[in-house]
């Protein structure tokens, strides 16, 4: 995949959504910070952290990882994945954005692959 491209479907896809109606967990910012983080790039830690901070934050209390528990032991998925549509599901999300088509089947509709490919 080009990530040129990628970068800017995602983009496009935010430009069509009211900022407050956008939401992460702090999942969501631990795996963007990995890379710039064991890259030494501190600028794009920093570009990140300041980006992520315009999206609305979703706590993760407990029950989000019993659900991602039985979400990952029923559909197999990745603990990452399993509590990304955790969050998604216990805060009642209209969608999750994401390129993983995995998680169609476990998510009964809420996965949408904001890359359409």
């Amino acid at each position: 995949m080009n990530f040129l491209y990628a970068g800017e479907a995602v983009l496009s896809r935010l430009d069509q959504v009211a900022p407050e109606r956008l939401a992460i967990s702090p999942l969501v910012k631990f795996e963007c910070l990995v890379v710039p983080m064991r890259d030494g790039n501190l600028v794009l830690q920093h570009y990140y952290e300041q980006g992520l901070e315009h999206f609305v934050q979703l706590p993760m209390p407990e029950q989000v990882f019993v659900q991602g528990a039985q979400l990952r032991a029923r559909f197999g998925l990745k603990t990452p994945d399993a509590l990304h549509l955790a969050t998604a599901q216990h805060h009642g999300c209209e969608a999750l954005w994401t390129h993983d088509q995995r998680l169609a089947a476990a998510s009964h509709g809420l996965a949408v692959n904001v890359l359409g490919m």
